[in-house]
């Protein structure tokens, strides 16, 4: 495809590269005010981030390669129902926006570690510095850098994979060492470059659908042919699979469980990723509570459209492919990579799109890299270096000590990345990533909620609660149809097309948070009505203004519209 590529498509790209690192210079250079400490400004940007700059950094940070690529796949093999996952997390938002950001102002919180420790104790706290460091390096950081490598280099040559690597992980680091001012702004830019290309991708997809049906290029007339061909891919309830179902759509299923999800493991992957999660609540924890909420709910606004984005060029793929205008991206054995489906749209860009398409790739992985690596230096930083290396750093000290800790966590998922070292490959990124998040993701999310609204939760459940969801997960996961069997009051387990039935990954999470609660209030009745540690609720907390109520509503509003639709 480097072939494809003209002067004016590398233009393109220069250009952006240009932009972001000027900009990014030039917020780095601003007189920084002297009300703010130097390690608050670098870590959180206190004071300095607008509502705008927030929302845009929470959504640049979100949408990488893992949503491009495998959101793309999944658009492409079940449709719209995939969009949930960006459509949820806009209620999740409005949740963390309401509920959750006035408990972490009001208590100071700067890290997800120093909520533990603020309301449980210092093992709580340290177990998880811990645990979210290695997930952060091991897992996000390696993932977002090999799966960024593998869509880039793809679109250009697969030789230049190593190239690519190297070059996505030293624009991520000249962002990142200005910390999270610098980031935040960027994040600005790099949005509107990913919107921006991203809309022009789905314009050519729908454009390709309507002339491959003779109806010229109308990407209107070319989404009406999408609901018109492939109707199946409108639906955003999945049927239960009965005797008769095929394969094909009980792999649907155990990806996105029908109506069930709705009650068990969306919420916790939406309101665990959003709000309890250092490397997206850092956006806000710097700013008041209004400026917080606001750029809370402007991200909960965009996630609508994001489907539009990462989803539909997916579904244009489908269509392409089953009416025979994808047949050269047919992988061996005459069947689809339906991992490729985004790349495959990207090759019918004219001149010029092309380096824009790149570009937004290129401003999503980078966005994503940038705040996970700030976020692997603030936890490290203020709750390991501080806390236990060196009690009396200053600021400047401090300030050092982040940006080798950035420097070096870049340079480990290089090396971990160069030769997949993890086999993030094998699995795929997106289920990789899924994998080793999801297990915790019960118990962590358990310790959150109850440690926020329940008084009487104490620091021993809270691990016994973290012990127990991973647990649960285990079993539920790989163990609970051997044992119990594939049909149980909790649980239907259906054949996964590799020997074995399984319980959709959903129903499992859903069935870990519940158990792992119940575990929680039952050793939390032992102790005290009150925990000494518990935070003080004032129900003026949660309080919105006019104008906050007014986003909830639109927001709720265009949801409850795009499901009424696509119900």
């Amino acid at each position: 495809m480097m072939n494809n590529f003209s002067a004016v498509d590398i233009a393109v790209f220069i250009f952006y590269f240009i932009l972001i690192s000027g900009y990014g210079y030039w917020i780095y250079s601003r007189k920084k005010s002297k009300e703010v400490s130097g390690s608050h400004d670098f870590f959180l940007a206190e004071g300095s981030l607008t509502w705008w700059a927030i929302g845009a950094s929470l959504i640049a940070s979100n949408i990488s390669a893992e949503q491009f690529i495998g959101m793309s796949g999944n658009g492409f093999v079940v449709g719209i129902a995939v969009a949930a996952y960006e459509w949820v997390a806009a209620i999740a938002l409005i949740i963390v926006a309401v509920w959750f950001i006035p408990i972490y102002l009001k208590n100071k919180i700067f890290t997800m570690p120093q909520f533990l420790q603020t309301r449980y104790n210092e093992t709580v706290s340290l177990i998880m510095a811990i645990f979210w460091l290695f997930l952060y390096i091991f897992v996000n950081l390696t993932s977002i850098l090999y799966l960024g490598a593998i869509a880039i280099s793809s679109m250009i040559s697969p030789d230049y994979f190593g190239i690519v690597m190297i070059g996505l992980a030293v624009f991520a680091l000249v962002i990142t060492l200005g910390g999270m001012k610098v980031i935040g702004f960027t994040d600005v830019i790099q949005v509107v470059v990913l919107i921006i290309g991203g809309l022009a991708t789905t314009y050519i997809a729908l454009t390709l659908v309507s002339e491959q049906f003779g109806l010229g290029k109308d990407a209107i007339a070319g989404f009406k042919m999408l609901l018109k061909d492939a109707p199946d891919h409108f639906h955003m309830i999945l049927d239960k699979p009965g005797p008769n179902s095929s394969q094909a759509d009980i792999n649907k299923y155990l990806m996105l469980p029908g109506i069930a999800m709705y009650f068990a493991g969306q919420w916790i992957v939406n309101l665990n990723y959003w709000g309890c999660n250092q490397y997206i609540t850092q956006r806000a924890l710097g700013a008041d509570l209004k400026t917080a909420r606001t750029g809370i709910l402007f991200a909960g606004f965009l996630k609508l459209g994001m489907p539009i984005i990462v989803m539909l060029p997916g579904i244009a793929a489908y269509v392409l492919h089953k009416n025979g205008a994808l047949q050269a991206e047919m992988a061996p054995g005459g069947h689809f990579n339906a991992d490729n489906a985004y790349s495959a749209i990207l090759g019918f860009l004219p001149t010029g799109l092309k380096g824009l398409s790149v570009a937004a790739l290129t401003a999503a992985i980078v966005a994503s890299l940038a705040g996970k690596a700030n976020s692997i230096s603030t936890i490290f930083t203020l709750d390991i270096y501080k806390k236990y290396i060196n009690r009396n750093a200053e600021d400047k000290k401090l300030v050092s000590v982040g940006r080798i800790t950035i420097l070096m966590a870049i340079v480990l998922s290089v090396l971990l990345t160069w030769n997949d070292l993890l086999g993030i490959g094998g699995e795929g990124g997106f289920t990789f990533i899924q994998k080793y998040t999801g297990f915790i993701s019960p118990g962590v999310f358990a310790m959150f909620i109850l440690g926020m609204f329940w008084k009487r939760t104490t620091g021993t459940a809270a691990i016994a609660g973290l012990l127990t969801g991973f647990a649960l997960s285990v079993v539920f996961n790989n163990y609970a149809p051997a044992w119990f069997g594939n049909e149980t009051l909790l649980y239907t387990a259906y054949p996964n097309g590799k020997g074995a039935y399984e319980i959709p990954f959903l129903i499992c999470m859903g069935l870990s948070f519940a158990f792992t609660m119940l575990v929680m209030i039952v050793l939390s009745l032992a102790g005290p009505k009150v925990n000494p540690k518990a935070f003080e609720i004032d129900s003026k907390m949660f309080r919105v203004t006019p104008s906050t109520m007014v986003m909830i509503v639109v927001t709720l509003m265009i949801l409850a519209m795009l499901y009424v639709k696509f119900w």
